[in-house]
């Protein structure tokens, strides 16, 4: 029943009746994580093979010959490169191979932006440099906005990806200089940027000439289900608007093979790369080549990346319908919750009663369930409703997660009942 059609003596029994619910819950001594999308130790077992010495022992070149032992090949060697391209859909050239972290690469691309700017001034050296953030989005992207004293603007999702009226009108002021986003399977909403929505971010004429997009492809091949999202090349769509240089892409293998011994990779249009490789001359002789290697040899293709996304999947989707399936009965029909589900990615956003969020954040936590903080999904941590919460479904074993998803479920209802009492 929904719980604003109750009496409110009714509302009063069941807010004691789940209270009580609530103490054995605690009574229990839970120490259970959900706080962040890594992956779990089923998934990793996956890729172990990568480990394998085979792999390089018996020959440590590349196909140009190249010894993956030594110094050089800064941009990363051929085949790495071109699993990526065919990944991606973008050519080789137009690829830069990094380290094991593509939050590094934007870290890293937004630094070279403050000291030496994007083809104009250095943004240290301007008055104010604003970004826009699609709103609810990922917590480490505002992070690094944030350290560098980047304004952060609010750009509210739709079901086709950011709201492009909003955003149209934001890149109006000069002061705007870019947008950081998840286009495929967003961070946390699983929401995947329309067709037209891409062709709009494409055709935007912003004030600020050295406007830059941060794409982070993250989740590119990472579908759930049989029902899948298709994300239009935003390079072509800005090919036909001559607008290339507006985008830097970025992926990894992080929710691949390793998070912290993967691959990742940075795509751009050609005066972009040449323009960051001024930078990495100095700041590098090469990334874990060896690594590259390995990678490239296990993997293949794009289609053996697809075929370990399958087995991968089945660990996932499991623990997906776990938490959506206990979201619908115990949360179904009662007004105190709102949820998507999503065709890939790696959370479920959940929508709780405005201000209530922090309260639900906080009752998980006293009964030993830790969640993503209340706000982090807003930039400086500041949900304008306190309602949304990430659900992080990957890294707990399937019998965890469904005593945590019961107590999550139990937080909102009894939060919903205090709000509406």
């Amino acid at each position: 029943m929904n719980f604003q059609n109750m009496t409110s003596e009714a509302r009063a029994a069941l807010l004691s009746e789940l209270q009580g619910q609530y103490q054995d819950f605690c009574a229990k001594g839970l120490k259970l994580d959900m706080s962040r999308g890594k992956p779990g130790a089923d998934q990793l077992a996956l890729s172990m093979e990568l480990l394998d010495a085979a792999l390089i022992a018996q020959d440590v070149k590349a196909q140009n010959g190249f010894d993956v032992r030594n110094y050089g090949v800064m941009d990363g060697i051929p085949e790495c490169k071109a699993l990526f391209a065919e990944l991606l859909d973008v050519p080789a050239e137009n690829l830069i191979v990094f380290g094991n972290s593509s939050l590094n690469v934007m870290y890293d691309y937004v630094a070279h932006c403050m000291t030496h700017g994007a083809g104009g001034t250095p943004w240290s050296r301007l008055p104010r440099v604003k970004f826009a953030c699609p709103v609810p989005g990922y917590d480490r992207h505002f992070a690094i906005l944030e350290y560098f004293g980047i304004e952060m603007v609010n750009v509210p999702m739709t079901a086709e990806g950011p709201d492009m009226d909003v955003l149209e009108q934001l890149v109006r002021d000069e002061d705007v200089r870019g947008m950081i986003c998840v286009p495929k399977y967003s961070n946390p909403e699983g929401t995947t940027f329309s067709a037209q929505t891409v062709r709009r971010i494409a055709a935007l004429k912003p004030a600020a000439k050295d406007f830059r997009i941060i794409w982070d492809n993250a989740y590119c091949v990472h579908d759930l289900g049989d029902t899948t999202d298709e994300l239009l090349n935003v390079f072509e769509a800005c090919a036909a608007q001559g607008s290339e240089d507006m985008i830097i892409e970025v992926a990894s293998t992080s929710k691949i093979s390793f998070p912290g011994s993967g691959v990742a990779v940075m795509a751009a249009s050609a005066k972009n790369i040449a323009d960051f490789k001024k930078q990495m001359f100095v700041q590098t002789i090469g990334h874990d080549k060896i690594n590259q290697l390995r990678h490239a040899r296990y993997f293949k293709d794009a289609a053996g990346i697809h075929a370990h996304m399958q087995r991968l999947r089945a660990i996932l989707e499991p623990k997906f319908r776990a938490v959506l399936d206990a979201l619908e009965s115990e949360l179904g029909g009662t007004g105190a919750a709102q949820w998507k589900t999503p065709n890939g990615g790696y959370f479920v956003s959940l929508d709780v009663l405005p201000g209530c969020a922090k309260r639900v954040c906080a009752l998980c936590a006293e009964a030993g369930v830790v969640l993503t903080g209340a706000g982090a999904t807003f930039p400086y941590g500041k949900d304008p409703q306190d309602s949304n919460i990430r659900i992080a479904p990957t890294f707990p074993p399937a019998n965890e997660l469904h005593i945590a998803m019961e107590l999550l479920c139990l937080c909102v209802k009894l939060a919903a009942l205090e709000k509406l009492s």
